[in-house]
This record gives C-alpha cells, structure tokens and sequence, in this order.
C-alpha cells in the first residue's frame, strides 16, 4: 500500500488498487490538477515493486535477462524488457546502478514473482536477489517547473542531467537519491528515492517547500501519459511484442543473447511489425478494448481512452494494423461506429518529450 496513507488522506485523497498496491487515485478536482502539472509541476507517490541486486556478477546477470543494456557505472540506469520465448513482454523495469547494488523498479505486481524467477536460476553465480518495495518510497516530480523544483530543495548534490542518472543528497535532513526520468508525462520529470520511514518529510518538502507542488494521483497520471503518447505496462505494454509499441528506448540491437532477442531481431530486420500504436480523436469516449474498423473492415483495439483536460475533447490510444486500408476509422461505442481521426502523437505536447513515444524505423 501507500507508506503515507494517513498524509494522502488529511489531502482529501481517494483511493484505489493498481497493481495489488493502495495507491492514491485522485485528491478531487483531477482536471484543475492536470493543468496545474501542466503549467508548474505536481508530485506523486508511485506504487513501483523493488528489487536489490547484490552479488559480484549482478550486472552481468540482470544484462544477460533483459533487452537493454545495463550500466556498469554508478548513478546510471536504464529502461529494459523481460521477455518471453515468443518476444511478448513479461514486465517492464528500471535498473539502477547504485554503487555495490542494483535497484530494479518494477510494476507492484511483478516484483515477487520477478526476484523468484531469477534468484532460482543464478545457478553458480555469485548474485542475491530480494523484494525489497516496503523499504523505499518514490515520489515523481512532473511539470515544466520540476528542474527548478528540485533545485529549490535538494541540497549537497546538482539535479541530475542525463536521462535515467541520479544523484544522492538532501532534501532537509534526509538523505535522497534524486533521478532524472524519462518524461512520461511530456513533462520535465525525475524521481524522488528515500528510504520508506523518511517518506513523510520528503513528500512535505516536495509539496510546500521551495517552489510549491501540487499532489496529484494516479488518474491524473494516466491522463497525463496519454496526452504524452506513453504507452504504460498495464495497458498497452504486457504481452505484446516490444516492435509493436515502438519502445526503441528499451532495446539495445547490439546486445548479446537475451530471452526473446531472436524475435525481436526478426521482426526488426523485416522493415515493421504487423501493427503498431497510433493516437485517435474520437467523438466519444470508448472503452479499453473497443473495436476499430477502417470502412467495413476491422483493423484493430483501442487500448485506452480518455477526456483530454489539454484538448477538452476525446482521446484513445489504439493497436491497428500496420496498413491500414484508405478509409474513414470508427471506434465502436456502445455498439454503434463512432468517428475516429488517427493523430499523431504526443496528443499534447508540454516541456519534454515522453522515451516512451512510439518509434517506427
């Protein structure tokens, strides 16, 4: 669950389930705080599952299971894909490298099973891996102000430049590891790390120290990811083949042998998947899953959709054929075609571009 549950609530939140994990779903008024991330910036507790690497030959195991290259440095990380013999995505993570461990964020729900699978196959490798999400809290901070947030509060150490590299300091008397992310949101963005009994002071100075942030919850982050054109893991990323999303940032071709890499390499080296995500305005809204159809013909699934606070109007993003037939799209609704426009993404474009786009070669 939520480390702050009882904060969350004196901030008026509700709640909800993702991933198996109590996390805040909204403080109320969601499209006011949209626009307030949007313009200055917002913070947010993340529900992620964690794991710690340890062991002489961790970075050599952990690169050897997943498609991207994993960093041998300290303070860098990475965007990486399990996969599976077919090349469809068990689970998305970060690996972070801190020095004499790995830090592996995952989605909630993929952590144990995740920590079991590999601790079983280390054979006689010298690595130890354990589940370790009830000891950090991490806190992202989004919007065109998150660098001037950040730089308001951490102290003994510079906000972080590159993507996905961090640095360990303050924020009051409390030590952080500060993380330049991937700008989910199409935002400026990092990730604030601390240990799980720090939580509550940390998230204080994020929200009301130094240049002030609003607390925003998941469903403004989901609508914030999709105005960005990010697919997420729940709903367009598990199961399906990396190619197919355009997840470029999570694959290293140059790698060595990795679970899946053959397909991956197959498809790649053929020009294009079979499908691919693309962006929809809709008239109304659909449901995840709804059909789309070019003409009479049906061409694919929408993935999910929402109101846009941005575009004040329908949005979806949507798994369609790679050729589509020259033909008006519809989305069904309630059973009846509803008028579709494909759009490129982002839907919305705010102070960064989201890794995650959807990239085609």
């Amino acid at each position: 669950m939520t480390v702050l549950e009882e904060v969350h609530a004196a901030h008026e939140a509700t709640f909800r389930e993702v991933g198996g994990r109590r996390v805040v779903d909204t403080y109320g008024r969601p499209e006011r705080t949209h626009r307030a991330v949007r313009n200055v910036v917002g913070v947010c507790e993340f529900g992620y599952g964690v794991l710690v690497v340890t062991g002489a030959d961790r970075v050599e195991y952990v690169d050897n299971a997943v498609s991207n290259r994993v960093p041998d440095a300290d303070g860098q990380g990475c965007y990486a894909l399990l996969l599976d013999p077919q090349g469809r995505v068990e689970t998305d993570m970060y690996v972070y490298n801190a020095g004499e461990r790995l830090l592996v964020f995952t989605p909630p729900q993929e952590a144990t099973a995740l920590a079991e699978e590999w601790q079983e196959k280390t054979f006689i490798q010298d690595v130890d891996v354990r589940v370790a999400t009830d000891d950090f809290a991490t806190f992202g901070v989004h919007g065109p102000k998150a660098t001037e947030k950040i730089a308001s509060v951490l102290h003994q150490a510079a906000s972080p430049e590159a993507p996905l590299s961090f640095n360990r300091g303050e924020l009051g008397d409390v030590g952080v590891s500060v993380i330049r992310t991937d700008n989910l949101a199409g935002e400026e963005s990092y990730d604030v790390v601390c240990a799980a009994e720090d939580a509550e002071p940390v998230f204080d100075t994020l929200v009301n120290r130094g240049l002030n942030a609003v607390p925003f919850g998941y469903r403004t982050w989901e609508t914030l990811t999709m105005e960005a054109g990010s697919p997420l893991f729940d709903t367009e990323i598990e199961g399906h083949v990396p190619n197919e999303l355009g997840l470029r940032n999570a694959l290293d071709f140059d790698k060595g042998c990795y679970v899946g890499q053959e397909v991956v390499s197959r498809i790649e080296n053929r020009g294009h998947p079979p499908s691919r995500l693309v962006g929809l305005a809709v008239d109304e809204l659909p449901d995840a899953g709804a059909a789309v159809f070019a003409g009479d013909e049906h061409v694919g699934e929408v993935t999910r959709a929402t109101n846009s606070p941005m575009r004040e109007a329908p949005i979806a993003m949507a798994a369609v054929d790679w050729d589509l037939p020259d033909a008006a799209l519809t989305v069904r609704v309630d059973g009846e075609g509803v008028e579709a426009t494909r759009t490129d993404l982002p839907f919305v474009e705010g102070s960064a571009v989201s890794a995650r786009l959807p990239s085609y070669e």
